[in-house]
């Protein structure tokens, strides 16, 4: 058995303006599986696990340069809460996408660069590959 990727869900009642946010402002590519229901593209992912007293989970989003990011979105429309902030992970800001889905987004420590090496390798699923080693249907949005 081999698990080939990780399927990511945000809920809205802001649905559609949330898809147009990942589509114009992140710029993600995209599949219409069918009557508008958008499937995206994500960048590279990694899970890490946590101890805590109730189950629960986040979607968080990494970049490699907080404040460059913050301005780019800004300037497509993205909201912010609150200033950034240091972390013992990292730089990170809370982005508001419509619907008033939160969603944190951080410069890691140490880089994503570094993490995705250690992690996967050069030729993983990291890397832009299904778990099979084949490619993926959909293209992953180019980094830059």
């Amino acid at each position: 058995m081999a698990v080939t990727g990780v399927h990511l869900l945000f809920f809205s009642p802001e649905a559609d303006a949330l898809r147009e946010t990942l589509r114009e402002a992140f710029g993600w590519s995209h599949v219409d599986a069918g009557g508008g229901w958008l499937i995206f593209a994500t960048p590279p992912a990694e899970v890490g696990v946590h101890p805590a007293n109730a189950p629960s989970h986040e979607i968080s989003l990494m970049c490699d340069d907080l404040d460059a990011t913050i301005s780019e979105l800004r300037a497509r429309g993205v909201k912010m809460r609150g200033d950034p902030e240091t972390r013992q992970f990292g730089r990170a800001v809370t982005l508001v996408l419509p619907g008033e889905v939160e969603v944190l987004l951080y410069q890691p420590n140490p880089p994503v660069g570094d993490r995705r090496r250690s992690v996967a390798g050069p030729a993983g699923p990291l890397a832009g590959q299904r778990g099979d080693g084949r490619r993926r249907s959909v293209p992953a949005p180019g980094r830059g």
